[in-house]
């Protein structure tokens, strides 16, 4: 075999043990290693600049072909079950867009071999700024799709977790790839003596932030800090092919009805529904809304209530929304939500797709929302995110800084079925407690339902496709962790360092 084809296999590798480090078939721990035999195979001796080039870029579209492929493997099924689609038309598309994240990966691999081939191996130790660099650049552009980030495979080690509230997810990812690139420096037969000091700094910083951490998460201040609350979460576990038959509409809605009851019974003192929870839309069905605000206004305790929002225009606008009927019956303004799914709530590039009909036609066109609105509860400013917007940081970021003491996130996971997609969106959605520091309610049609406190810890966790009324207690907290203050700067840094590297690389090289 080949040296080019052990490169690939490398790249396979690697592509392999990063699907394998998020739920629900991996484990955090192969996280660490996982970019070592890409980054082995980039440090291979050059055999000519150009070709190398072009090499290192594949090698670096195979890994994120494999590693994407291995994580949203569950959007076929979500395009075919749901989208109308035939499963040979979903597969391309499911690929064109595993195709499309892979290419950030092969940006990674060829910046990487660049600037090894201008500094020598040694440059291996760039390699953590070039990911996260890369990873921010797929987390915004085309509206950013920042699903399963490096760093988010540590969400459940929580003495490592807490580095986020100093760095976000962005330091996680490149404190993990530390790790893979000080391996790579030190793989047998290829590593000099000067190549283990690095290697060394890697491994104190590691456990310098994991003991850190430990101490954070026993301390456990701002689990004693602010105002406690109770909350309820109704959990309704609607099939998605049940949600809007009209047969089916009023047992469903009935059905919330007396578990919202049944959690205000047991002390809840704010309750959430699930994202587009209602088989009707809030606004255009007064009956039904007069319902809910009735139980609103007789247990007097507020109830956050996902439901679609038209604005009657030409054409009309449609919006996923949430509604909090305030405890006197009243509703207020509704969040709108800001970040919508492509392929899911609109479809980007209409006239080019129209290969796919059958999606196009069965996908909701929703407009986007533009405004942070937050909810006042007990007195207290309450933030929700709907749905994957929980994903991306600078948003829910957006909300603390404006003043949320609560973040709430309500979501309808029913078109994943019992894939990997519902695990992975509620660590990532548990990450964000720890980066704002703040508690999180989440409340999901058929789960996860859960609340997450502060520094990670689930206090509360539903099983999937069972019906669940959850009461547990939350806090409104005015804290402030350095993310939260300062946002992602070391990968703004990250990007910064990456550009600096390539010119001085490109000076080198001529």
């Amino acid at each position: 075999m080949s040296t080019r084809s052990f490169d690939y296999l490398g790249a396979a590798a690697s592509g392999i043990l990063l699907a394998l480090s998020f739920p629900k078939f991996g484990h955090p721990a192969v996280a660490w290693i996982a970019l070592t035999p890409l980054l082995v195979a980039l440090a291979a001796p050059a055999v000519g600049r150009g070709s190398t080039l072009r090499h290192a870029f594949f090698l670096g579209l195979t890994t994120g072909a494999v590693y994407f492929g291995g994580t949203l493997y569950w959007l076929v099924t979500v395009m075919a079950r749901y989208g109308g689609m035939h499963v040979l038309v979903a597969v391309p598309i499911a690929g064109a867009l595993v195709a499309y994240l892979a290419l950030f990966p092969a940006l990674f691999a060829l910046v990487v071999r660049r600037v090894i081939l201008a500094h020598g191996a040694a440059a291996l130790m760039a390699a953590p700024l070039v990911w996260v660099a890369t990873e921010f650049g797929r987390s915004y552009l085309f509206t950013g799709f920042p699903w399963v980030l490096l760093g988010y495979s540590q969400a459940t080690v929580l003495p490592i977790a807490q580095f986020a509230s100093v760095f976000g997810v962005f330091g996680l990812s490149m404190l993990v790839a530390s790790v893979g690139a000080a391996l790579a420096m030190v793989v047998p037969g290829r590593a000099r003596r000067a190549a283990y000091g690095p290697a060394v700094v890697v491994l104190l910083v590691v456990a310098g932030v994991a003991m850190w951490g430990s101490r954070r998460v026993a301390a456990g201040e701002w689990t004693r800090a602010g105002t406690a609350i109770r909350v309820g979460i109704v959990q309704g576990n609607v099939d998605q092919a049940e949600k809007w038959d009209p047969a089916r509409a009023d047992a469903i809605f009935q059905e919330y009805l007396r578990m919202t009851r049944d959690a205000i019974r047991e002390g809840a003192a704010f309750v959430l529904w699930p994202e587009s929870s209602t088989p009707f839309m809030f606004e255009e069905d007064p009956g039904r809304a007069a319902q809910i605000r009735r139980v609103a206004r007789e247990s007097r305790v507020p109830i956050l209530v996902g439901s679609d929002q038209v604005e009657r225009g030409t054409p009309a606008r449609y919006f996923n929304a949430a509604f909090l009927v305030g405890p006197d019956g009243s509703a207020g303004r509704a969040y709108r939500k800001m970040h919508l799914v492509p392929f899911g709530e609109y479809v980007p590039l209409r006239r080019v797709l129209f290969f796919a009909a059958p999606l196009v036609e069965s996908v909701s066109d929703f407009s986007p929302g533009r405004e942070a609105v937050l909810f006042s509860v007990a007195g207290h400013r309450v933030s929700t995110s709907i749905c994957y917007e929980i994903v991306y940081p600078d948003l829910v970021r957006a909300f603390v800084a404006g003043g949320s003491e609560l973040l709430t996130t309500i979501t309808n996971d029913a078109w994943y079925g019992r894939a990997s997609a519902p695990y992975q969106h509620f660590e990532q959605a548990s990450l964000r407690a720890i980066e704002a520091g703040r508690y999180l309610v989440r409340s999901a049609n058929t789960g996860i339902s859960g609340i997450v406190d502060p520094y990670g810890r689930v206090a509360a966790r539903t099983a999937l496709f069972a019906p669940a009324v959850v009461v547990g207690e939350a806090r409104f907290l005015g804290t402030s962790t350095f993310y939260a203050r300062h946002g992602d700067v070391l990968a703004y840094a990250a990007v910064v360092m990456t550009a600096l590297l390539l010119i001085a690389a490109r000076r080198r090289v001529q």
